[in-house]
């Protein structure tokens, strides 16, 4: 009986080894390709041969390798310099655009050097030159004014006469424009010198007659080397002292 089990065992095991081979060898038969893939196959063989040989043989075609192009990134810390400069060399042309236009457009400071202007100006006073004023439009009498004397100095007066008007100053220092006694009480006192304005002064369309309010301690249009002011060499009209502090306040 021993025997005999043992053979049906071993039966068995056969069995059931040779259903496993079965299995095993049905999982290892390839699929059966469809008419669609064996032509879809071909044509990507025959997309890959770019000629035939002597012998006929196909000479695949070679794969060009792309390269990845690969941007240049900057680091943040660059970036972040290199925009710092930037904004740092606008902001300065802009001060300097600001500042040429502030200087020979619309005003600039000036000194005082003397005391023929006492006693509405003193030595060393800081004033602000208005030149937009004169941009627009003309200088008037009574006028404190900066103008320029030669290429290196600039002289402060006031403005007494306009463009063409007659100049006269009397022995006693009155003033006339065009034959007419001028009302004014600029002067710190009675001119004792008129100058070449003991005689009529004829003003051209384009010349301004000036005198120091210090009338007897000035170098002004009364003397042949000041003479006659051009409305070119005016530089501006006197608006605002500056400096001392103590005197800060508009010019009249």
């Amino acid at each position: 009986m021993k025997k005999k089990k043992n053979a049906d065992v071993v039966e068995t095991e056969a069995a059931e080894a040779v259903t496993e081979e079965t299995k095993t060898s049905e999982d290892k038969k390839p699929e059966t390709e469809t008419a669609e893939d064996i032509e879809k196959k071909a044509e990507e063989e025959a997309a890959e041969i770019e000629a035939y040989d002597a012998e006929g043989n196909p000479i695949l075609k070679k794969k060009k390798k792309r390269k990845s192009k690969k941007k240049k990134t900057q680091k943040p810390e660059e970036v972040n310099i290199v925009k710092e400069l930037l904004s740092l060399i606008i902001y300065i042309g802009i001060v300097v655009l600001i500042c040429y236009f502030i200087l020979n457009f619309v005003g600039c400071r000036s000194k005082v050097d003397g005391s023929s202007m006492n006693p509405t100006l003193e030595d060393k006073d800081n004033l602000w030159v208005d030149k937009l004023s004169y941009t627009f439009g003309d200088p008037k009498r009574f006028d404190v004014v900066i103008f320029n004397y030669d290429e290196n100095t600039t002289y402060v007066k006031r403005i007494i006469g306009l463009p063409g008007e007659t100049v006269r100053i009397d022995q006693n220092g009155n003033i006339y424009i065009n034959g007419k006694l001028l009302k004014e009480n600029y002067g710190k006192e009675t001119i004792l010198n008129n100058g070449r304005a003991g005689s009529d002064v004829y003003l051209g369309s384009d010349e301004y007659f000036v005198l120091g309010d210090n009338r007897n301690n000035s170098i002004d249009s009364r003397w042949s080397d000041v003479g006659n002011v051009s409305r070119e060499d005016i530089v501006g009209k006197v608006v605002l002292r500056i400096y001392p502090f103590k005197s800060f306040g508009l010019i009249k």
